[in-house]
């Protein structure tokens, strides 16, 4: 196992080119990720929780 390590060369990141990095869905990507949380916390989980519990856990088949 540490003749694996001893062979094994060192390795770095790429350089940072910001010529490259501005990409269009990165960049939507960046400006959407926000507002898919707060549909996450103030929408999806609160529906979440409300299927969850009776009556309509039988009504909409939610399993543990």
């Amino acid at each position: 196992m540490a003749w694996i390590l001893a062979l094994s060369s060192p390795v770095a990141a790429d350089e940072y080119d910001p010529e490259t990095a501005g990409h269009p869905l990165r960049i939507l990507a960046y400006v959407l990720h926000p507002v898919g949380v707060v549909i996450d916390y103030v929408l999806m989980r609160p529906a979440h929780w409300l299927v969850s519990r009776e009556p309509m856990k039988t009504l909409f088949g939610h399993e543990e």
